[in-house]
Formats: structure tokens, C-alpha cells, sequence
């Protein structure tokens, strides 16, 4: 079964219509595929224990936190990484068991670092040797041994939007190779700390297998150092990074990542098996982005000079990767233009939000519409609800899940009395003209 397809002219996530979804739950509302979901999943554990014994594929919760979908590949056998404590809180009541959770971030507070400790998580991933003698104060307070690992920026171009590209020098994320040896010694040194994997993460959506095996390389160089030093890692950890395909094409039959699953798994992890050290990965957008839609309705059509705009009922607020990093989403209408007469037109696809910044697409050629009709922004399962905000006292959508025919509400829509959520309208000093 496809995941999204045309059936009779109307747009479905496996086989329900999507104007079920809206005329049922309203829009905006975020669609995701269980189907899809799981079986992306079962392509990555697969893919790596085909070539590692014993993988450990821990699921990026900053792609998408909702709890029912964490619930899922928790239930599926992922692990997680983490990069807060909300997302530890997140982790572990969605079920992931302590020991296959990572903890990176390079802010970990006193109150976080005691939380992962509390948990006994897998490992805390230092990023900084501030970091890590915090780490070492509170372990050695707590009388307690912290798993450490040191997250390492083996400075990479991994050719991508400067905003999600991580593995450069230039960049807030890890240390320098000899900051990160030096780290590791001391944590060797320490009676409270207990060294057990170097890791590195190089940036977001990427397409090109070359710096992933560089920086596997990379690490694998390392830990021939370390082991020299009769420092011995359990694991090293390659993040994730794999990039989806957010162009043009139609989203119906064909393949949601450039790269293959498999090629990209095969790339990172048999450098590091074949010296006898456990892999880690950190999927999120490639597990999840390919499996969810935003679902939103004409409002208006209007026309400004030779601008031709759609305007819709979502915007920013529910989708900000095209203002944020000048991101492509295809976007599809929910009813299928077939023998039409009428030509697509040049438009720009825009939300209700007092900002110019406030598109979905540019310059982008769309089949005519109507006040009322539905349009698809595909491949936003990945940092879409998860980046989204209530800017403008916009209302957070509501999220859904598929499963054949049917469908769940897995996050119901704000109301208008959650904007007041945690105010204190009563602790302002009076007011004297």
C-alpha cells in the first residue's frame, strides 16, 4: 500500500480520504501514516543488524515529540536520543527503557544532568569541558557513576543549510579531536565518571554519503588513539543526519529518500563494526519526515499587481521550515486535477500571519483553486508540529494517525483558553496614571 495517493481523484494517507480527516477534526490539522511509520523503522533495524550484531538505533525525539508516536517506535525496539529534559521526560513516559537513551545538547543543566542520572540513562553525551566537570561534580556529589560519552566535531562540510550544518569548527556543537582526547583522559581519571563512546553529528539533512563516512572514519581514528592510551569505548556514535527528498516531483510512487536507507546504514556502520565497536545512530527526519502531511484550507485567492497568492489556513506558526531555512515542501491539492481545461497558475502558497515572511511556497506553479478546497504540504512529519508556536495567538493544530481506513486523534487542537496557559494575569502592580 502507497502511503499517499490518489484514489478517485481525492489525495488518502493509506486508504482514508483526507477530507474525512479535515471534515471530521477541522484544519489545520498534521496527518501521519502508521504504516508508513513502522515500516521505515523495520528498514533501519534491518538494514543495521544485517551489518552489526548488536545496533543501537535511537530515534531523534527533537524530530517529533508527540507521545503516541514515540509510544510507537519505543514499542517498535529504537532507542532515543534526547537533548532535553523535556524530551528525556518525553522518552522515557513513552516507554523507551532507560538504557537505550542518549542524552546530547550542548546546555545540559544541573537539573537535567541529575534527571538523566536518575534514570540511568545509556549515557550523557558531554559537549564542552565545562560540560563534562559538571558531570563530574554532581556524579561524584551524588557518589554515583556517570556514563560519558564526548561528542566530537571532526570539522566536516557536510554541504547543507548553514542553520543545520553542525560539523564544523565554526560550530557551537562538540570539541576539537585533541579537546575530546584530553576529555576522555580525564574522564578515565575521575572516580565518578566512566567513559563509554565518542560520538559525532554533522548536520541535517544531508544527501551525500561522503561525509558520513568520512566522519565514521573519523571516529573510528579516534578510538585507535584512545585504545592506545588503554582508553576502551563500548561504542561510537555517527548521529543522523540523512537527508529526505522534499522536491518537486510527485509525492505518489516514488522514493522519500535520495539516499537508500540501506547505502546510508551500510556507509556508517560497517567502518565501525569492523573494528568490534558497537554502532549508534540517530535517525529522526528520515524515520519520521516521509509519514506525515499538513493539511490546511484555502481561505482566499488573491491578486496583487502580476502576484497571484493562495492563502491559507496554516501558516509559520504550524510549518516554519520555509521561512526558517528557505525549505521546499511539495504541495499537493486533496482533489486530484484531472482533464482540466484550466492551466496550473504561478503563486505564492501563504498563511494568515502578519509577517512577509509568512509563506509555504514561492513562485510555485499550482493548479487553480477555490475558498473551501484542501492542499497537502507533504513530507512535514519531521520538525513541523515540533517547531510549531501559537505567534500571532494562532491556535497549535491538531494531529492524526492513520491506520488503513481508520483514524485517531493523537493530539487534540488547542482551544482559545490555552493561550492563557501558565499566565498570572493578577501579579502586575496596579496601575496609577
Amino acid at each position: 500500500m502507497k502511503t499517499f495517493q490518489y484514489q478517485n481523484n481525492l489525495l488518502h494517507c493509506e486508504n482514508l480520504a483526507l477530507a474525512e480527516v479535515a471534515a471530521a477534526v477541522g484544519t489545520p490539522v498534521y496527518v501521519y501514516s502508521q504504516t508508513a511509520l513502522l515500516a521505515r523503522v523495520e528498514e533501519f533495524i534491518r538494514a543495521a543488524t544485517a551489518v552489526s550484531p548488536h545496533p543501537h538505533v535511537a530515534y531523534a525525539v527533537k524530530a517529533n515529540g508527540n507521545p503516541a508516536l514515540l509510544r510507537l517506535l519505543a514499542q517498535a525496539g529504537l532507542g532515543a536520543d534526547v537533548t532535553s529534559g523535556g524530551e528525556l521526560f518525553l522518552a522515557l513516559h513513552a516507554g523507551f527503557p532507560p538504557d537505550k537513551i542518549i542524552f546530547s545538547g550542548v546546555g545540559k543543566t544541573r537539573a537535567e544532568i541529575e534527571m538523566a542520572l536518575d534514570a540511568g540513562i545509556k549515557a550523557l553525551h558531554a559537549e564542552s569541558e565545562m560540560e563534562l566537570a559538571a558531570i563530574g561534580q554532581i556524579a561524584n556529589e551524588r557518589q554515583q557513576k556517570a556514563r560519558i560519552g564526548v561528542r566530537v566535531n571532526p570539522n566536516i562540510d557536510a554541504k547543507t543549510h548553514p542553520y543545520i550544518s553542525t560539523g564544523l569548527h565554526a560550530h557551537k556543537f562538540g570539541v576539537s579531536g585533541e579537546k575530546a582526547m584530553a576529555m576522555m583522559q580525564q574522564a578515565t581519571a575521575h572516580r565518578w565518571l566512566e567513559p563509554v563512546g565518542l560520538a559525532a553529528h554533522i548536520g541535517s539533512q544531508i544527501t551525500d554519503l561522503g561525509p558520513f563516512g568520512e566522519s565514521a572514519r573519523f571516529l573510528v581514528g579516534m578510538s585507535d588513539e584512545l585504545a592506545g592510551m588503554g582508553i576502551h569505548l563500548n561504542y561510537l556514535d555517527v548521529g543522523g543526519g540523512l537527508g529526505i527528498d522534499y522536491s518537486d516531483d510527485s509525492i505518489v510512487n516514488r522514493q522519500s529518500s535520495i539516499v537508500d536507507i540501506t547505502d546510508w546504514v551500510t556507509a556508517v556502520a560497517q567502518p565501525i563494526t569492523q573494528v568490534g565497536y558497537q554502532i549508534v545512530m540517530e535517525p529522526g527526519r528520515s524515520i519520521i519526515g516521509p509519514t506525515g502531511l499538513l493539511l490546511a484550507k484555502v481561505i482566499y485567492t488573491k491578486k496583487q499587481g502580476e502576484k497571484q497568492f493562495i492563502i491559507l489556513d496554516a501558516g509559520m506558526n504550524d510549518l516554519v521550515r520555509p521561512t526558517l531555512y528557505q525549505a521546499h515542501h511539495p504541495i499537493l491539492p486533496a482533489n486530484e486535477v484531472t482533464g482540466s481545461s484550466e492551466v496550473p497558475v504561478t503563486c505564492d502558497i501563504v498563511g494568515p500571519i502578519c509577517e512577509t515572511g509568512d509563506f509555504l511556497a514561492r513562485e510555485r506553479p499550482f493548479p487553480p483553486v477555490r475558498p473551501g478546497d484542501l492542499v497537502a504540504i507533504m513530507q512535514a512529519g519531521a520538525y513541523g508540529f515540533a517547531m510549531a508556536s501559537n505567534y500571532n495567538g494562532r491556535l497549535r493544530p491538531a494531529e492524526v494517525l492513520v491506520n488503513g481506513k481508520q483514524f485517531r486523534i493523537i493530539r487534540q487542537r488547542q482551544k482559545l483558553g490555552h493561550l492563557l496557559d501558565g499566565c498570572i494575569e493578577d501579579a502586575v502592580w496596579e496601575y496609577t496614571p
